[in-house]
């Protein structure tokens, strides 16, 4: 398996933002980007729990258990570490956005 590697700088139509969130209320929600489905791999573990992802800023959020905030949303942490994003639509070989 081959892996084409880029930055988020050189990024083209089919490697995923630098910056992504699931919360509509965000200003780095994308639902197009979102429905192609995006894998993310955080320290070498692909990881399916990811509320909020940056590559350049090397970090990722993730639900706090079940906790909520006054609002009713999720309590998130953020997990510093490497991280890596590609399009799953793209199957096997789908360029990967990660940091150099």
């Amino acid at each position: 398996m081959t892996e084409e590697t880029t930055t988020p700088e050189t990024a083209g139509p089919d490697v995923p933002p630098d910056h992504l969130a699931i919360n509509p209320r965000s200003p780095f929600f994308d639902q197009d980007k979102l429905q192609r489905g995006i894998g993310i791999r955080f320290k070498g573990t692909v990881r399916t729990n990811i509320e909020e992802y940056c590559i350049s800023e090397g970090w990722v959020r993730v639900q706090a258990g079940k906790a909520m905030d006054r609002h009713g949303n999720p309590l998130t942490i953020k997990l510093s570490g490497p991280v890596e994003a590609w399009y799953e639509d793209l199957g096997e070989g789908a360029p990967v956005a990660k940091k150099d």
